[in-house]
């Protein structure tokens, strides 16, 4: 990182309208890719309700620009700010620079830049598909004699949110709840809730009981039981 080097920063792991506000604005400012550091900031262990990621053009940015960027960037943007490589973003924002600076790119699958992004998008594409299909969930009862589904599962890349609305959807018990290393949630009549993430060593194992589950989810979600718009 050059002494001129611009900061952008973004708020997790897997903030695509982050990174969509930043390009976009240091695109209208043309800063160069490399002189672009790209810091992600802790994502935070807030508990909120799940929110689509917001695929409308951001604010403030010149329709001309946006006009230049093909709809296939924009759709493996979705998938490739999921991947685990920490240079995910510094790649995304070298490829929208390019494609604006250099108009044939769109039609040069060879193209080194190219080729790597679509190789991730593709690696997150089947981490989804693999993570629905092999979530295995445990029923557990609390004290109350009230049913929840528990699970642990550990995905290559940051999947977790994309795959959690999915989940919701085909979920038959009310409450649910799937720990991962890096991100978990929690499925509580029909409202989507995330938490922090549950290192292997720390899952109950095979044999435990449903105190142990239960105690693994207290610890995670018990702080997330709030009224909408609580603090």
């Amino acid at each position: 990182m050059t002494s001129t080097a611009t900061e952008a920063k973004l708020a997790g792991d897997t903030d695509l309208a982050g990174f969509r506000s930043e390009a976009t604005a240091l695109l209208a400012h043309q800063v160069p890719p490399e002189d672009v550091h790209w810091q992600l900031q802790p994502t935070p262990d807030l508990y909120s309700d799940a929110q689509p990621p917001q695929a409308s053009r951001p604010r403030n940015v010149a329709r001309a620009a946006t006009a230049i960027v093909p709809a296939s960037f924009t759709r493996l943007c979705e998938f490739v700010v999921l991947h685990r490589d920490p240079a995910r973003f510094a790649l995304l924002y070298r490829l929208l620079w390019r494609l604006v600076h250099e108009p044939g790119l769109r039609n040069d699958p060879l193209d080194d830049d190219i080729q790597q992004a679509q190789h991730m998008a593709h690696a997150v594409r089947r981490d989804i598909h693999k993570m629905k299909a092999n979530l295995r969930l445990r029923k557990v009862r609390d004290p109350q004699g009230e049913e929840l589904e528990v699970g642990w599962y550990e995905p290559a890349h940051h999947v977790v949110e994309a795959v959690a609305p999915w989940l919701a959807k085909r979920m038959v018990a009310p409450r649910w709840a799937i720990f991962t290393p890096q991100r978990s949630v929690r499925g509580d009549g029909g409202r989507l809730l995330f938490g922090p993430g549950v290192p292997a060593q720390e899952v109950p194992g095979p044999g435990a009981s449903d105190a142990d589950w239960l105690a693994c989810d207290q610890r995670v979600f018990a702080a997330g039981r709030r009224p909408a718009g609580g603090g």
